[in-house]
C-alpha cells in the first residue's frame, strides 16, 4: 500500500440545481470527442492579442478509451475544460467501444496532428510501447493517464491512483454495513480482468475487508466493460450467488447494473464500487447503491491538458514521476452535491476550480517518483 496524505474534499458554497443529465452526458461527451478548436474568451482582458494568436497555434491530443463508459466521459470532459480555459486546440477522442486497435490508430493519426503533446488513458497499454516510443523520437511531449505507461517506454509523467487505495476506501465504506462476525461470499464483478489499476483495487478492497472481517470469502467473475453485458453478467452472477453479502465492483458499470437489477427486482443488496456513472448516482440517490468512490477521473483529464499546454506556451518542463490527483467518497451524506458538480460541463469546472488551482500551484503535494506506484 502507498499511502497518499490527501483525498480531494473541496468545499463550494455554489449550488448548481441537482439534474442528473443521464442521457445527456453521453451527448455533451461526443459533441467533445472529435477535433475541436477553443480559443481564449474575449472576456479574458489579460490575454494580448499575440498570446491568443499563439494559443490557438498550438494543437494537442487527448486519446482517451471510450466515448461510452462514464469513466472514459470524465476524463474528456475535464480535458476539454483545460482546453478551453488555456485557449488551445485540442483532439478529444476514442473509440465508440474499448478496441485497443482502433486507439492505437487514432494515437498515430494524433502523432501527425498534434505535435505539441499527447496525452493517453487507455485499457491497453501494452500496445502502446512502440507508438509511444515512436512519438517520443518525434520529440512530442506525453502524459500517462489513469493507467500507468507500459513496460518499455520512457514516458517520465503519469497522473493517476493509488488504487490499492481506493480499494481500501470502499472497503471501509461498506464495512459498517457488515456486522463483525459475518461469515460468507462477496461477489467482485472486475470488467477488465488483469488490467493493473483494477486489480489494485480489488487487492485493496480485499485485504481491508478480510482483515476485519475474517469469515467472508471472495467470488470473482469477469462482468465486461460494455454496458448491455455488463449488465447480463451481474444479474447471472445474483441469481448464483442471491444470498451475498455484498456486490462489489472496481469499474464504472458495476454498480450501475447493481441498481438496475435492484430498481427492478425489488430486492436490495449491499452494492458499492468506483467511478460515477450517472445510474450508480441515482442509485445512491435512491437507496440502492451505499457508496461509490471517485477515482475523480475530471481532474486528472484537466491536469495533463493543462500541463501540457502551459509547457507548450512558455516553455515550463513538464513535471515528472507519479501525480496522485486523488479520490472521493460519494454516499447519503453528499450526494446531493456530487449529483449538482455532475450535471454540466460547467458545474464541474465551477466545484473543481478550487482543487485544479491548488494542484497546478503545488504540484510536489501530489508528485511521487514513478518506483512509488503501487497500483
Amino acid at each position: 500500500m502507498i499511502p497518499t496524505k490527501r483525498a480531494p474534499v473541496i468545499r463550494r458554497s455554489h449550488r448548481a440545481p441537482a439534474i442528473l443529465l443521464i442521457a445527456g452526458l453521453t451527448s455533451v461527451v461526443t459533441a467533445l470527442a472529435g477535433c475541436g478548436s477553443s480559443s481564449p474568451s474575449s472576456s479574458s482582458g489579460s490575454s494580448s492579442s499575440s498570446t491568443s494568436a499563439k494559443a490557438s497555434s498550438v494543437h494537442i491530443a487527448f486519446i482517451y478509451d471510450t466515448t461510452v463508459e462514464n469513466f472514459a466521459q470524465e476524463m474528456a470532459l475535464g480535458a476539454a475544460a483545460a482546453a478551453k480555459q488555456t485557449g488551445i486546440t485540442i483532439t478529444n477522442v476514442a473509440p465508440p467501444q474499448p478496441v485497443g486497435a482502433q486507439q492505437v490508430s487514432e494515437f498515430d493519426s494524433a502523432s501527425q496532428t498534434s505535435k505539441n503533446g499527447i496525452a493517453l488513458a487507455t485499457l491497453f497499454p501494452d500496445l502502446f510501447v512502440r507508438p509511444l516510443n515512436q512519438a517520443q523520437s518525434q520529440g512530442i511531449p506525453l502524459i500517462a493517464v489513469d493507467t500507468p505507461p507500459p513496460a518499455g517506454t520512457t514516458v517520465k509523467l503519469f497522473i493517476g491512483n493509488d488504487n490499492v487505495q481506493l480499494g481500501q476506501a470502499l472497503a471501509t465504506a461498506l464495512l459498517p454495513k457488515i456486522p463483525a462476525g459475518t461469515k460468507g461470499q462477496i461477489l467482485i464483478g472486475t470488467d477488465t480482468p488483469g488490467l493493473p489499476v483494477l486489480t489494485a483495487r480489488n487487492q485493496g478492497f480485499q485485504n481491508t475487508i478480510h482483515a476485519a472481517r475474517p469469515g467472508i470469502t471472495f467470488v470473482n467473475f469477469d462482468s465486461t466493460q460494455v454496458p448491455n453485458t455488463n449488465l447480463a453478467a451481474w444479474q447471472s452472477a445474483v441469481s448464483s450467488h442471491p444470498n451475498a453479502v455484498a456486490y462489489v465492483g472496481p469499474g464504472s458499470q458495476d454498480a450501475a447494473s447493481m441498481a438496475e437489477i435492484e430498481q427492478h427486482s425489488g430486492k436490495h443488496y449491499l452494492v458499492g464500487a468506483d467511478d460515477l456513472d450517472p445510474t450508480a448516482l441515482q442509485g445512491v440517490a435512491n437507496g440502492l447503491v451505499t457508496a461509490l468512490v471517485s477515482p475523480e477521473h475530471w481532474l486528472k483529464g484537466y491536469i495533463a491538458v493543462d500541463l501540457l499546454a502551459e509547457h507548450a506556451l512558455t516553455g515550463k518542463a513538464l513535471p515528472t514521476g507519479w501525480w496522485n490527483p486523488g479520490y472521493l467518497v460519494v454516499n447519503s451524506a453528499n450526494i446531493k452535491e456530487i449529483q449538482a458538480r455532475q450535471a454540466t460541463a460547467a458545474s464541474r469546472l465551477a466545484w473543481f476550480k478550487q482543487e485544479v488551482t491548488s494542484e497546478l500551484a503545488n504540484p510536489s503535494k501530489y508528485l511521487k517518483p514513478m518506483s512509488a506506484m503501487g497500483g
